[in-house]
């Protein structure tokens, strides 16, 4: 079974027959252990760390679909190799074009984009609520917010809506979370330790998406709710709104309150927080442990894997699009 493997110390990647060779190395330029990974069992590569590699190197990963997903040093992601798309569709590719250019039909999607991500957003709050942590003022005024979304009427008022939302979602978050304080979103960089697990948590989310989006026949640089520019992926952005709340947040409560993060797996330097590798191995870890967990698709009648949730979201993206049924998005039912 193919699996994801996180690269968070610097070092060289190299082909080794079909096996890929990583060799750490520190900062004073000295070898470590290899480590050698059959190249059968790679899905995707996470890279936090340096990485010295070549184009051989690249070409091996392409021909085996293996994307390459690069983080900076604050933890944000940067970018991808993505292998030669291996689903391609013109039918697909006019389909999705028509929907971003056509207002109406643009404004269908992404409202739905915000009414999943709302929806789920007042699932975790009203969790919460009823276990003693008291969000009813976020709650009540999210449910005032969300009447809102079908009254928008092109995508900036839309995204206002959203931000009135998220940031009111956000002031339950120091609530919620047992001895930290989060405060203002901040990101680049996050200023305290509920930012930078924000951060990192939401970009594995952001990747995670992007790698279900390749897997299927949609663009991953045509949107709805964000807009399209050079050298991202916002098709992955609009998803990841769903999903966030669902994978990233729910982590991320858990793991602080069950004391699995402290104040001393974060770094302060720089005027920011930042957290230290080891941590990141850890939350990365459960993160993948938890998009692994299964749940029973109320639709399908079978366990289905959260990461498998979002492949099924793709599906559900392509069939509006293609006009096989309309697209109603992932909202909490457990």
């Amino acid at each position: 079974m193919k699996r994801t493997y996180y690269l968070f110390n610097p070092g060289r990647l190299s082909r080794k027959d079909n096996t890929l060779k990583f060799t750490p190395v520190d900062e004073e330029g000295r070898e470590g252990q290899a480590r050698y990974i059959p190249i059968e069992t790679v899905d995707n590569l996470f890279v936090y760390g340096s990485l010295d590699a070549n184009s051989a190197l690249y070409n091996f990963l392409g021909k085996n679909q293996v994307a390459v997903h690069f983080f900076d040093y604050y933890e944000h992601y940067t970018g991808s190799f993505m292998p030669k798309e291996y689903l391609l569709s013109g039918k697909m590719q006019i389909a999705q074009m028509k929907h971003h250019i056509r207002k109406e039909k643009r404004m269908i999607i992404a409202r739905n984009f915000i009414q999943g991500a709302a929806f789920n957003m007042l699932k975790n709050l009203k969790y919460y609520n009823n276990r003693s942590k008291d969000t009813s003022v976020q709650i009540e005024r999210i449910e005032s917010y969300v009447p809102l979304i079908t009254t928008a009427n092109d995508v900036p008022m839309l995204m206002g809506i959203e931000g009135n939302i998220r940031q009111t979602y956000y002031e339950a978050f120091d609530k919620i979370i047992d001895g930290f304080v989060m405060g203002n979103r901040s990101k680049m960089p996050p200023s305290n330790e509920v930012n930078a697990m924000i951060s990192f948590a939401n970009s594995m989310c952001y990747t995670l998406c992007l790698d279900a989006i390749y897997h299927t026949q949609l663009n991953p640089t045509i949107s709805y709710l964000h807009e399209p520019g050079e050298r991202r992926y916002s098709l992955a952005l609009d998803v990841a709104e769903i999903f966030k709340p669902i994978l990233a947040d729910r982590l991320i409560f858990s793991m602080f309150n069950r004391r699995q993060i402290q104040k001393s797996d974060f770094d302060q330097k720089l005027n920011g927080c930042l957290l230290k590798p080891t941590a990141m191995k850890k939350v990365a870890q459960e993160w993948e442990e938890r998009t692994k967990e299964t749940i029973k698709h109320r639709t399908l009648g079978r366990s289905v894997s959260y990461r498998h949730l979002i492949k099924l979201e793709c599906y559900k993206l392509t069939k509006h699009m293609l006009g096989i049924e309309e697209y109603k998005p992932l909202k909490m039912w457990w």
